[in-house]
């Protein structure tokens, strides 16, 4: 009886160990993003603040994304820190983020985020999608996927912003991605325009948050 008690002793206390390792774990991961955004570009207001980090340089890209690099393409990996110093969730409704342009002699442009799989396609077919073949397949049999897509998908989806709430004390971050039309020196004079955040159970509407990237680019 003494031994079997002092078994399912130590197995609950094997079981309390992992656990607390793991909300360590998850602790110094929030805290490392954190202090990541401490020195970058950001608006500050209400509990929330959004942080930026351009990443316009191509190796610096190459170094981040390897053979999915999007820059040479003229599209602009742009990664945001969204930081909640409340105790209440906060919404963020990522489709309507934006960067804002300002072209050199011409008007000012509000750019919309490529979606991570078009960002992909981009990268695999540089050279834009092959000419459709003939079907093989009769209709409504879908044809087999692009694997180069896929490949470039598995690559860059880890990176994407795709959390929409911060929790309460909490950071999320991710990469957004900008078509700038193979132009990249657009970035230095470009911010981010955020503007629909919201405290969760109340629903109650922030400020829009406008951050200029400056040179947040990082060599």
């Amino acid at each position: 009886m003494t031994r079997t008690i002092s078994i399912a002793a130590a197995l609950l206390l094997a079981c309390v160990c992992a656990f607390a390792q793991g909300n360590l774990s998850s602790s110094h991961a929030a805290s490392s993003a954190a202090r990541a955004d401490e020195s970058l570009p950001h608006d500050t207001h209400e509990g929330l603040s959004v942080s930026a980090d351009a990443y316009s340089d191509v190796a610096r890209a190459k170094e981040k994304f390897g053979k999915a690099n999007p820059v040479p393409l003229g599209i602009l990996p742009v990664e945001v820190f969204l930081r909640n110093e409340t105790t209440q969730p906060m919404r963020i409704d990522l489709s309507t983020i934006q960067l804002t342009v300002q072209p050199a002699g011409g008007r000012r442009q509000d750019i919309d985020s490529v979606p991570v799989q078009e960002v992909a396609s981009a990268v695999a077919h540089p050279k834009g999608p092959s000419a459709p073949s003939a079907r093989r397949f009769p209709i409504g049999i879908e044809s087999p996927t692009d694997s180069k897509t896929d490949k470039m998908l598995e690559v860059l989806k880890p990176f994407a912003l795709d959390a929409d709430v911060v929790p309460p004390m909490g950071v999320i971050h991710g990469f957004l991605f900008f078509d700038l039309d193979r132009d990249m020196s657009l970035a230095s004079s470009a911010s981010l325009y955020v503007p629909d955040v919201s405290i969760a159970p109340s629903q109650k509407v922030l400020m829009f948050f406008q951050v200029p990237l400056g040179n947040s680019s990082r060599q």
